[in-house]
């Protein structure tokens, strides 16, 4: 799954650890989303998306194989 978490933080002028704490996770765990090595919760991406602003679509978008 791609995101787009790195643009926004950067738009924001977040660092990782900044963004963790606005949404109650992890900086490693920003980290990891931000490296597709972790998809977050619904609750998370949820979260993420209102603190930005954005659709969670926008936000994060699914590569489909067909």
């Amino acid at each position: 799954m791609k995101n787009l978490i790195k643009v926004e933080r950067a738009r924001h002028s977040l660092t990782q650890g900044d963004l963790a704490e606005k949404v109650g996770v992890s900086r490693q765990t920003i980290y990891a989303i931000e490296n597709n090595k972790f998809n977050p919760s619904v609750t998370l991406a949820i979260k993420m998306a209102r603190f930005f602003n954005v659709t969670v679509e926008y936000l994060f978008d699914i590569e489909e194989e067909l």
